[in-house]
């Protein structure tokens, strides 16, 4: 049993993803037929390249995000909490594989620790007590239903009532590009969580790797906006608030 930190690797995304979103990008705006535009020859250049990359800027800039639907990343993560993938797994436009309580035994679970928990004494103390508590409290009950014949997994599925939010996870994510921008919208805000925060931040400087035509302006809503659209009451100090609605 040991604490854990967030890790966010990079696993695949759509194949020739910028020449994709643009066909996609001009098949709105022409009478040509997308695949022409895809194997059109001679575009695969650095300038061709670039000219896709910049007409899909414009075209961002525009609010025109649809395209971006038929691009999508996959990313492997581990070290978060089950209180972290239970706000992760609210953006539904995705997929998700997540490490099952069922048929893993969590005997010896790792878990994560708030900072303002970790960097107080007895905070800590109360905190790490409670977590031994609960796994030794798993642990009995593993061992009273191998003793009663029962199956491993029923007796997981209902051992596991007693881990806590702060036991480590690790979960596949699948999403399209669109609905990253919209998760980066939202979830790198300095209001959010902060646990789902640095998840966010993480995949988002893989995505800004990747594809930074399209991610390069992504980020939280008050980056793009220059004002924070959260009002005055949930403003972190960040940006002005934005105009008030009358």
């Amino acid at each position: 049993m040991a604490q854990k930190r967030v890790k966010v690797k990079f696993l695949s995304m759509t194949n020739d993803a910028v020449n994709l979103i643009y066909s996609s990008c001009r098949q709105c705006y022409s009478d040509k037929f997308a695949a022409d535009v895809f194997y059109k020859k001679g575009e695969k250049n650095l300038v061709g390249h670039r000219k896709k990359e910049d007409f899909i800027k414009k075209i961002i800039k525009s609010g025109h995000e649809s395209p971006l639907e038929h691009v999508s990343f996959s990313f492997a993560v581990e070290g978060i909490s089950r209180a972290c993938s239970h706000q992760l797994v609210r953006h539904r436009l995705a997929s998700y594989s997540q490490q099952s309580q069922r048929y893993v035994r969590a005997i010896d679970f790792d878990y994560i620790i708030p900072s303002s928990i970790k960097n107080d004494s007895e905070l800590l103390k109360v905190f790490e007590n409670s977590i031994y508590a609960c796994q030794e409290g798993y642990k009995r009950l593993i061992e009273l239903f191998e003793a009663k014949g029962i199956v491993k997994e029923r007796a997981n599925q209902d051992a596991r009532f007693l881990l806590p939010m702060a036991v480590e996870t690790k979960i596949v994510v699948t999403m399209n590009c669109r609905e990253l921008v919209h998760f980066f919208k939202v979830r790198c805000c300095n209001r959010t969580q902060w646990e789902l925060r640095n998840l966010a931040n993480k995949m988002l400087k893989i995505t800004k790797e990747k594809i930074p035509c399209v991610f390069s302006l992504a980020g939280a809503k008050c980056e793009s906006l220059g004002y924070c659209p959260e009002g005055e009451k949930f403003n972190c100090g960040k940006y002005p608030p934005g105009p008030k609605l009358k």
